[in-house]
């Protein structure tokens, strides 16, 4: 493996967990929104990883990387508030509402910004021994 290598799978990897950061900011601001687009209660979505093959006829078994598979909605049932003067409410006052977890969505959004600064020390330490292999 070259170490330009290193550079492409921290690059996807990079790009990979900033379309996670993304999907967790949106999530956490759709917390308390009754409804969506599509008049439903916003549904709280995770992405989905699958690592990305070496790609070739002579190329060995083996990955290059991480690309974001797809988005899909978190399974689960929608939290019920209680809000009787709420015109989305139904006939026992109480409103549909999403079913994003708010603690689970700052703990996913931690590890995805570790994730990102810990590539980012790779995609640093490979500058650095490229830098350092230039100067023997």
């Amino acid at each position: 493996m070259s170490m330009f290598s290193v550079l492409d799978v921290a690059s996807s990897a990079l790009t990979a967990q900033s379309y996670r950061l993304n999907v967790v900011a949106s999530n956490l601001a759709n917390a308390n929104s009754a409804t969506s687009s599509d008049g439903q209660p916003y549904r709280a979505r995770e992405v989905i990883f699958a690592a990305q093959p070496l790609s070739g006829n002579a190329a060995p078994a083996g990955v290059s990387g991480v690309q974001v598979a797809g988005v899909v909605a978190k399974p689960g049932p929608y939290k019920m508030e209680y809000q009787p003067g709420n015109p989305l409410a139904d006939k026992a006052g109480y409103v549909k509402m999403p079913n994003v977890n708010p603690v689970e969505e700052m703990v996913n959004m931690i590890s995805a910004s570790r994730a990102y600064q810990a590539n980012v020390n790779v995609m640093n330490t490979a500058k650095i021994l490229l830098q350092k292999t230039l100067t023997l």
